[in-house]
């Protein structure tokens, strides 16, 4: 499958303690095909510019190897998360749109009714309903197997027997997956609000002082239900219109890197260290 961003992880990559981030997967300073694209205003160079940054390492899997973006869907950190990634891309796209429609009604639905009840009143009514539906299906079962005179045995059987417990071996695997990337977002954030680099501090100020306009617009559950939409609409979106996207998108890269760079030189303390 081609790169995609909808479906990259937002990580960054793994730095030693008294080393800086590359600057090519920063975004601060341009990469050779982006400084081209600048000079010359060639779109395709600037698409091509924003492809290259799929192979910039992000988080570490569990043996320190760096994953890369165009890896990592792929790949994966486990064949726990592989598996799990591979299913995720599928709803994403509509692989199965019966399947994904299901999925997609139903977060649709308990969101739209998060709106409207409390968090009690929704799980309340949903465990009704699953209560409603068991036993409706138990009584007429039974009530079946009275008149035709079989013994079917109970019709949820086959599930009662499934083992659903999980092992120690699985709860590790979820375990060491989620910490990678829980280490990976806390040295993050500590880099951010300590300022280890300030540009990338200043940007992230900016973006919070965004997101009080955005917070004082939309309430949590109205921007969590635009993310699902987005989430189910956009991959699609960008599968069929790849080129061009990446072409727009290469574009305000290279721009954006271009100005930022311009103030970057303006602040003092604010260039980076070359290695």
């Amino acid at each position: 499958m081609a790169s995609n961003p909808f479906v990259q992880p937002f990580a960054k990559g793994q730095w030693g303690e008294d080393e800086e981030p590359e600057q090519t997967d920063r975004g601060i300073g341009a990469s050779p095909q982006a400084g081209a694209a600048v000079g010359g205003g060639d779109a395709a160079a600037a698409a091509e510019s924003w492809r290259a940054g799929v192979e910039q390492p992000l988080v570490p899997d569990s043996r320190g190897q760096p994953v890369t973006k165009a890896t990592a869907s792929a790949v994966g950190h486990s064949p726990l998360i592989q598996n799990l990634s591979t299913k995720v891309i599928d709803l994403l796209y509509w692989r199965d749109i019966k399947q994904t429609g299901i999925v997609f009604g139903s977060v649709l639905l308990l969101l739209f009714s998060l709106t409207q009840f409390s968090v009690v009143s929704v799980i309340a009514y949903l465990a009704l309903a699953a209560l409603s539906a068991t036993i409706s299906f138990r009584i007429y079962k039974s009530v079946l197997q009275a008149v035709q005179k079989t013994d079917e045995g109970h019709p949820f059987k086959a599930y009662l027997d499934m083992d659903a417990t999980l092992s120690e071996e699985q709860i590790q695997k979820y375990a060491d997956s989620a910490l990678v990337y829980v280490n990976s977002i806390v040295k993050e954030l500590r880099r951010l609000f300590l300022v280890q680099d300030l540009v990338d501090s200043l940007k992230f100020a900016v973006l919070m002082w965004l997101l009080t306009y955005v917070g004082a617009i939309f309430n949590g559950l109205t921007l969590m239900i635009m993310a699902v939409v987005s989430m189910f609409t956009l991959p699609v979106v960008y599968e069929k219109y790849q080129a061009q996207i990446d072409q727009y998108l290469g574009l305000v890269r290279t721009h954006v890197n271009s100005v930022v760079a311009k103030i970057q030189a303006k602040i003092p303390g604010a260039k980076r260290k070359t290695e």
